[in-house]
Formats: structure tokens, C-alpha cells, sequence
């Protein structure tokens, strides 16, 4: 883990070695946008594996619910990736029409 941080760092020179403050500003949006699509994506992906695990487990209880609760999954996976989405949107705003450069 150290040594991805230290070449985030050694990488982040790079990005940030730009003269002026809007270039500045632009190159921490683009960390922030990568940085927030990584965890909103990796949020997702762990709370969609425990609503399938769930409802394999209680359909493995009670076979008869199967389709009750699977509607139940479909309707909550809808509403965990529309928590993604709303992340993607931030970031895609953050990058395209960045509010914070004047």
C-alpha cells in the first residue's frame, strides 16, 4: 500500500506541475472525479453482492418466495446503482463544467 501511495505522489507531480491556479484546479478535479468513481463503484459493488447473497440465502430457506424476493432485489439493486449514477454525474460535472474555476 505504501509503495501505490508513494506512486500516486511521484505521478501526481506530473499532473500538478502546471503554471497557474486554474491548471491547478483542473488536476484536482480529475483526482477527485477518479478518487470518488473508485469508491461510489466499489460501494456499489459490495452492497450488490450482499443483496444477491441474501436473496440466494432466503430463497434457499423458502423456495416459495423466490419471486417476492427477487423483485425486492431487483428494486434494491435499481437503487444502488442509481447511487453510482449520481456519482458519475457529480464527477462529470466536476470535469466538464467545473463550477470552481472563474
Amino acid at each position: 500500500m505504501k509503495k501505490f501511495f508513494l506512486l500516486f505522489l511521484a505521478l501526481g507531480a506530473f499532473a500538478f506541475a502546471g503554471e497557474g491556479g486554474q491548471d491547478m484546479i483542473k488536476a484536482y478535479s480529475v483526482v477527485a472525479a477518479g478518487v470518488g468513481l473508485g469508491l461510489a463503484a466499489l460501494g456499489g459493488a459490495i452492497g450488490m453482492g450482499h443483496t444477491a447473497a441474501a436473496t440466494i440465502a432466503g430463497t434457499a430457506r423458502n423456495p416459495g418466495l423466490g419471486s417476492k424476493l427477487m423483485t425486492t432485489m431487483f428494486i434494491a439493486l435499481a437503487m444502488i446503482e442509481a447511487q453510482v449514477i449520481y456519482t458519475l454525474v457529480i464527477a462529470l460535472i466536476a470535469l466538464y463544467s467545473n463550477p470552481f474555476i472563474g
